[in-house]
C-alpha cells in the first residue's frame, strides 16, 4: 500500500517499497540517458490477482506445472522495474540505473531497444479491468518522484507498452485512465 512517507530514490533505488531483487537486468548502455517512462499490465495466472507468481516469473522461479500456461513462459527471462499491486502495494525488482527487461521490440520516436532507456511499471491488472484507486495512488507518487529525479521523462514520454510495441501489445489496455492520471503528475517548472 501507498505509504503517507514521501518516497526517494536512493542509488535507484526507492526508500520505503518492497524489494524483491532478480537477475534479469543488465547496464544501461553509457550514451543512453533515462527519458521514458512506459506502464504495462501483468496478472499470471491470467486474469488473477495475488499471490507469488508475478514475483517468482521476474525471478525466473516459476513452476511449470502450476498453471498450463506458465508450461510456455517459465523460461522467459523478463522483469520490470516496478510492481504495483491491486492494494497499491509498490514492489521494486530492479534498479532504475540498470536496465530491466520489460520492452522487448520496441521503439519510441524512432529510437529502438526502449529498455536501454525507460523505467518499466508493471501494474497487476488487464486490459480490461479497471484498476483499483489505491493503484493510481500508487502510480501517481512514483510517477512525480520518477519525473523529479530523471527531468528528461516529460509528458508526453510517459507511454503504455502498446505505444512502443503497437500490434504486439496491448497494455495497459483501454481500462487504463490515461486522462486522470496524466492530470495529477507534477511537472518542474523549467521542463
Amino acid at each position: 500500500m501507498v505509504s503517507d512517507t514521501r518516497l526517494q530514490i536512493n542509488a535507484g533505488w526507492l526508500d520505503s517499497v518492497q524489494r524483491s531483487e532478480c537477475e534479469h537486468f543488465d547496464c544501461r548502455p553509457a550514451d543512453h540517458d533515462i527519458s521514458l517512462l512506459v506502464i504495462h499490465n501483468i496478472s499470471l495466472p491470467p486474469g488473477e490477482f495475488g499471490g507469488p507468481h508475478i514475483l517468482d516469473f521476474f525471478a525466473g522461479k516459476l513452476q511449470p506445472h502450476s498453471h498450463p500456461i506458465f508450461e510456455q513462459i517459465y523460461q522467459m527471462r523478463v522483469s520490470s522495474h516496478l510492481l504495483i499491486r491491486r492494494d497499491g502495494q509498490i514492489i521494486q525488482f530492479v534498479g532504475f540505473e540498470e536496465r530491466a527487461w520489460h520492452a522487448g521490440v520496441s521503439s519510441f520516436q524512432g529510437r529502438t531497444r526502449c529498455n536501454d532507456f525507460s523505467i518499466g511499471i508493471e501494474l497487476e491488472g488487464t486490459d480490461n479491468t479497471a484498476y483499483s484507486e489505491q493503484q493510481y495512488a500508487a502510480l501517481i507518487q512514483v510517477t512525480n518522484v520518477i519525473v523529479e529525479k530523471y527531468p528528461l521523462i516529460t509528458i508526453g514520454r510517459i507511454v503504455g507498452h502498446n505505444d512502443i510495441a503497437p500490434g504486439r501489445k496491448t497494455d495497459p489496455g483501454v481500462s487504463f485512465d490515461w486522462p486522470g492520471f496524466r492530470q495529477q503528475i507534477s511537472f518542474s517548472k523549467s521542463i
